[in-house]
């Protein structure tokens, strides 16, 4: 079971905060892909955008994904990812873009433990900022979107209820902790 964990989900949903808090608990992490593009496109001036080129800003990710799981599998801790690569492919499907063969070849053949958590939709703690564009009716068709595209891949979506943050970390944990 030492395959990396994902946590997906529609913007806004507390997937970040989640991965935040396992990392200041000592647990191995991976960050978005996603943000981690948009920042440095930003700064770079680049158009790997998702609101400029959203096929650019997907091969983007994908690379960085790429690396992200690469190192993960390269050690024995169990990490935590912010997404995975299957997210790409929902992302893609969203923006009514095909889902190109390297990214349906990487969705299918580089695994992550098969349960995935899925963070529904919570207006209470969703928020816009300088990298998160979506409005709230998006982050609901992102989060539909990841529920349909996960079991396609042959994941089992486990929602994480709308609790405290150290719930969905004990919450989280004792998954984790059942199946390894």
């Amino acid at each position: 079971m030492d395959r990396p964990i994902v946590v997906t989900g529609g913007p806004g949903a507390g997937k970040t905060s989640l991965i935040e808090a396992l990392a200041a608990a000592g647990h191995k992490v991976r960050p978005e892909a996603g943000r981690a593009v948009i920042r440095e496109q930003q700064a770079l001036g680049g158009k790997g955008l998702p609101w400029v080129d959203p096929g650019r800003f997907a091969a983007l990710m994908l690379a960085e994904d790429l690396r992200s799981h690469a190192e993960a599998l390269a050690g024995r801790d169990v990490f935590f990812f912010d997404r995975g690569l299957p997210d790409i492919a929902g992302y893609l499907t969203l923006c009514g873009l095909p889902i190109p063969d390297p990214v349906e070849r990487a969705a299918r053949q580089l695994r992550y433990r098969r349960t995935v958590f899925i963070a529904p939709p919570w207006r209470e703690i969703f928020t816009q900022d300088a990298e998160r564009k979506q409005d709230f009716a998006e982050a609901e068709r992102t989060y539909a979107t990841m529920a349909e595209t996960y079991p396609r891949y042959g994941y089992t979506l486990v929602e994480l209820p709308r609790a405290s943050l150290a719930e969905r970390v004990a919450f989280v944990l004792g998954h984790e902790a059942a199946e390894s």
